[in-house]
């Protein structure tokens, strides 16, 4: 039994997982920093990224033809 491919490929993946990281990692520095709102747009960045990758996960981790019924 293999696994079914992602959509996503594996350079896009990384750059997935260094943009998840680098704007969660933003969102608070830059809440510290300034006084506005502004930092709760990395946050939704983030959580978005995050949730691409979480797909992307659970595409793999799916049977390859199980997405196959007739």
């Amino acid at each position: 039994m293999h696994s079914a491919p992602g959509f996503l490929s594996t350079r896009q993946r990384r750059f997935a997982w260094l943009a998840f990281l680098l704007t969660a990692v933003q969102a608070p520095v830059s809440a510290r920093l300034v006084d506005d709102g502004s930092w709760l747009f990395s946050l939704c960045v983030a959580l978005m990224v995050a949730t691409v990758i979480l797909a992307d996960d659970a595409m793999r981790r799916r049977p390859a033809d199980a997405g196959m019924v007739e």
